[in-house]
């Protein structure tokens, strides 16, 4: 009888702490819970991320570059060129992209990576909900991938364009620059370009800032570059990060370094700002030499 007692006053004792610590229970079962669950929520959202190529959340980037001047269609020479695109969306993604200019307008079929979008429009999204349908671009089909052709207001300007998802069925707004500086230069009528003789700068050593843009993106030269005017004619001292380069050809000239000391040193002449200057470099750091090809961007507004 005494052990019976005792077996029932344990287990009142069991049941009286287990109901007094149920909200603390409930809590831990309750964020234990969140926790195995948030990985799986964590991996659908990056499963859906993978399938919709529209989501809303896709980071955002710049597009262009600072201190841009647009150029519209009385810039540029009539005629079919390649062309870069920026897109703000990494969502949305133009892998090839060809202008047209005839007749004062520009035009520019843009292939895509995807195949998430059904229409575009020139404008944000909101303007396209109020637009009507027959103002929206249809996608169209290009040896199995997607095309569309838009109006291009400007090169080197940011223009809004809004895309349609197919699986989402909503629009998604992106910022898109057609640049100006991936054209070569016969297209760009006079006065398109920033050149030397145009710009006003007099005789003397300076310094401007240049970007190396191409090959395996290992190599780099040094900036701000030397840049030296004289008799309406500028050169900049080009410094590579290596000593290997024994030559570079530019605008089809060869030219050949001024020291291989440390460096490979180069001056060679430029006759554009803001554009981007194609150029070959040889190289002996392999088993045989290679050219390989390069751009280089000299930065009007940064000359000092």
């Amino acid at each position: 009888m005494k052990k019976t007692i005792i077996f029932v006053t344990a287990v009142l004792i069991s049941a009286i702490s287990m109901f007094s610590c149920s909200d603390n229970g409930s809590s831990v079962f309750s964020e234990t819970e969140a926790v195995t669950q948030a990985p799986s929520e964590t991996a659908t959202e990056a499963a859906t991320a993978e399938e919709t190529t529209e989501q809303v959340t896709a980071p955002q980037q710049k597009v262009g570059y600072d201190g841009m001047t647009a150029v519209g269609a009385d810039g540029i020479n009539d005629g079919e060129y390649d062309i870069s695109v920026d897109s703000s969306s990494t969502m949305f993604k133009i892998t090839e992209c060809r202008l047209n200019v005839s007749d004062g307008k520009m035009t520019a079929e843009m292939i895509m990576s995807g195949t998430g979008y059904e229409y575009l429009y020139m404008g944000t999204g909101d303007d396209a909900q109020k637009a009507d349908e027959a103002d929206y671009i249809k996608s169209e089909d290009s040896d199995g991938k997607v095309k569309f052709t838009v109006p291009v207001e400007a090169l080197d300007k940011e223009i809004d364009c809004a895309a349609f998802s197919k699986r989402k069925q909503q629009w998604y707004d992106r910022k898109l620059v057609f640049r100006a500086d991936s054209l070569p230069v016969e297209a760009l009528a006079d006065g398109a370009l920033k050149k030397v003789e145009d710009i006003g700068i007099t005789d003397g050593e300076y310094t401007v800032d240049v970007i190396l843009e191409g090959g395996s993106g290992k190599a780099s030269v040094q900036s701000p570059a030397k840049l030296t005017v004289k008799d309406g004619k500028a050169t900049a001292e080009i410094i590579w990060s290596s000593n290997k380069y024994d030559y570079m050809i530019v605008d089809g000239e060869k030219i050949l370094p001024s020291s291989t000391e440390e460096f490979s040193v180069f001056d060679i002449p430029v006759a554009y700002f803001d554009y981007k200057l194609s150029v070959s470099a040889d190289t002996t750091a392999m088993s045989t030499p290679h050219e390989i090809s390069y751009t280089l961007y000299f930065d009007f507004s940064s000359i000092k």
